[in-house]
């Protein structure tokens, strides 16, 4: 039965597919876990989604930033950014049945793979939440998108403050710092504030800022934690750390990881050919 880790999609739906073509995935006996941003900037939003649906619990996904943007367009929160291209779902005959698909998936998974304890987010987690404390927080947040309230979430979700977590936060607050830490976060100092303005690699983090993988202490060093979202970091494999945006819409790969025993992970990628232009990178 093997496990598969897939990065960022970002609706290229034939790079997607030519991926499980390379890996031979059965879902009948296979597993993938989709590390969000499933949607936006590539060419097929709404094929990438029904293919999805339709490997049922064979694949399990995250909700990245794009995935909550088409959400919020969706329910008439947000206008289409200039380089959105998901109008073919906003469009769709089975609009209706993609959304709520969308809705009820998740922002956190934790799994025990060949004895690795992998904790799955969009984007990153703040240094003073250990896994299980990164678990409880998503599941706040996921039962507020998933309940009778979420139009009026998706109005108050956006904005940078407040920049760290505190545990007295509560209602949109609190909401906020869960969903910037799980589907936005790249920089932040070593107290946990975060910093959103820089898109660059590891290496450009402002001043008084670090990767936030990188924070000394950070309570989730104990487990694996495998992330996307960062297309100008790349593939990053390490012992606590499996980053998988390798920048598919931007003229990168798609990138897959087939989890193995003591870390023996293979990687495995494909050219995505649906490229935007330079700059253009919205993540």
């Amino acid at each position: 039965m093997p496990h598969y880790l897939i990065g960022d999609v970002q609706g290229c739906d034939t790079a997607l597919q030519r991926l499980l073509e390379t890996i031979a995935f059965s879902p009948s006996r296979d597993t993938l876990w989709l590390l969000g941003d499933l949607v936006n900037r590539g060419p097929d939003s709404a094929g990438v989604l029904r293919r999805l649906m339709g490997y049922g619990h064979s694949a399990r996904c995250l909700l990245g930033n794009h995935d909550l943007h088409l959400l919020a367009i969706a329910h008439g929160v947000r206008p289409p950014h200039r380089s959105d291209t998901i109008a073919d779902v906003l469009q769709a005959p089975d609009r209706p049945a993609l959304l709520d698909w969308l809705r009820r998936q998740h922002l956190a998974l934790r799994e025990t793979v060949d004895g690795e304890d992998i904790l799955m987010v969009h984007a990153g987690v703040l240094p003073s939440w250990n896994a299980t404390k990164t678990m409880a927080l998503a599941g706040e947040l996921e039962a507020v998108l998933r309940g009778p309230d979420l139009p009026d979430f998706l109005r108050r979700m956006y904005g940078n403050e407040p920049a760290r977590w505190d545990d007295s936060l509560q209602n949109d607050a609190r909401l906020r710092v869960i969903v910037n830490a799980l589907t936005r976060l790249r920089f932040c100092t070593a107290e946990g504030e975060m910093e959103f303005g820089t898109k660059e690699g590891a290496g450009a983090a402002p001043a008084g800022y670090l990767p936030w993988f990188e924070v000394p202490g950070r309570r989730t060093a104990d487990v694996t934690v495998a992330f996307g979202h960062w297309s100008t970091l790349g593939w990053l494999d390490r012992p606590d750390v499996l980053a998988l945006d390798t920048g598919c819409v931007w003229g990168g790969c798609l990138s897959a990881v087939r989890l193995g025993p003591a870390h023996a992970h293979e990687l495995i990628q494909v050219k995505c050919e649906a490229a935007q232009t330079p700059g253009s990178n919205g993540n």
